[in-house]
């Protein structure tokens, strides 16, 4: 039986960041990946803050060789209305930009790193059984060959995404607060861009506020296009091949025919009930992180900043652990993930509901309060200094009631 300090479950954003900084700290890590790589996957506009995460797991480096899409803000659009955030004019400091990112290409390039550093990554090794206690943890896992084999560790970080393993295997799954969703893509030739439209995320809002499409430029000069809606009408969409969302795409009014006669590189992809919460995120020998905590939404590209930030957090406390110190896992760990977490739901709940709306599309915001938003949408969700981080969940509902009012008063003098 095979024997290491750390088995990290996933080879993915989480994973990855987690086993190259624990490598970097001296520690027999070993990756167990489900597939094999490069594979496709969501989740393609990074947030600034995830830089910090790449940097201080030693992988931003293999990244910058790529020449990804330079990310520099986030354009929201509704009808003639739009609001555009730049993150060089953030309140926090920190990065001022990121990357937009095809997930094969990124996620294999972090694993790439991580091998070269030393780390036993291994693809097309599905975890099948999992016995945890407070000093030795044992996997069974099956290979590409349908070999099955067991290794032994000190400690598992879980960070396997949608597959979700030990939430699965220990019953840790609890269902989200948001009503069913689902999202509907693809990638286009975009021949119409132009340098804003490849330096930014547009946003479009439709549908009173239930449903949004996501363009997502390239450095190869394709583009994501993805339409998100509740289940019935992406399903909808998703039949015959696609052919309700191709038109919509082409027909959209506020696109502006930037799709009209754009071809797709694969036909349409959809996944329906995406979000999905948790009941814990750790336990005796192991940790969840990344999208095996927690998934809320695609509107705010949160999904892996919190992988890489879970990531990283996960690997400092376990690093904690196994020099023999205690780890106070509930304030150390959990409470400090979900505090992020909880902010970015109280703007996906801002974003559903019209309040987002109603405070970045009206001519009256504040060039103070729209700086402080945007650090929110870089994914500097800990600046507690921050008013727009500290007071989430009453500061949206609130500012949104009174630019309402002062819209209305605007409106009904003489």
């Amino acid at each position: 039986m095979q024997t290491v300090d750390v088995v990290v479950i996933g080879a993915g954003p989480a994973g990855t960041v987690a086993a190259s900084y624990l490598k970097k700290q001296g520690y027999n890590v070993t990756i167990l990946e489900k597939e094999k790589f490069p594979r496709f996957q969501i989740g393609e506009s990074l947030l600034p803050c995830c830089m910090e995460h790449l940097d201080q797991s030693g992988l931003l480096e293999a990244v910058k060789t790529k020449n990804f899409q330079k990310k520099t803000g986030a354009a929201f659009m509704k009808g003639e209305k739009r609001c555009e955030f730049l993150f060089s004019e953030q309140f926090t400091k920190g990065w001022t930009w990121t990357w937009q990112v095809k997930r094969a290409d990124f996620d294999l390039t972090l694993a790439e790193a991580t091998r070269a550093k030393g780390v036993d990554v291994n693809f097309e090794c599905e975890v099948l059984k999992v016995t945890c206690s407070p000093e030795v943890q044992h996997i069974e896992y099956k290979d590409a060959d349908g070999q099955i084999h067991e290794i032994r560790s000190k400690f598992i970080i879980d960070s396997s995404g949608y597959g979700r393993v030990l939430p699965r295997l220990f019953d840790l799954s609890k269902p989200s607060a948001f009503s069913p969703r689902g999202a509907i893509f693809s990638h286009l030739e975009d021949k119409n861009r132009n340098e804003k439209t490849s330096n930014n995320i547009f946003v479009h809002s439709f549908d009173n506020n239930k449903s949004w499409i996501w363009a997502i430029p390239f450095s190869d000069g394709s583009t994501s296009v993805g339409i998100v809606g509740d289940k019935e009408k992406i399903t909808a969409m998703a039949e015959n091949g696609g052919e309700a969302y191709k038109n919509f795409i082409r027909e959209f009014e506020d696109l502006s025919g930037r799709f009209k006669d754009s071809e797709l590189k694969f036909e349409p992809r959809h996944i329906l009930g995406y979000s999905i919460g948790v009941k814990k995120m750790y336990g005796d020998g192991f940790v969840l992180s990344g999208n095996s905590t927690e998934f809320l939404d695609p509107i705010f590209s949160s999904g892996v900043t919190f992988a890489t930030a879970s990531g990283l957090l996960s690997a400092k406390m376990t690093h904690k652990h196994l020099q023999g110190k205690v780890v106070d896992w509930e304030n150390e760990y959990e409470k400090v993930i979900q505090k992020g977490i909880d902010v970015f739901r109280s703007y996906v709940s801002g974003w559903y509901s019209g309040d987002f709306q109603t405070i970045v599309f009206t001519p009256l915001i504040d060039n103070d309060i729209k700086n402080q938003i945007c650090s929110v949408l870089a994914g500097y969700v800990w600046d507690q200094t921050n008013p727009f981080v500290k007071k989430h969940d009453t500061i949206l509902p609130t500012l949104a009631k009174v630019i309402k009012m002062k819209e209305k008063t605007t409106e009904d003098r003489p």
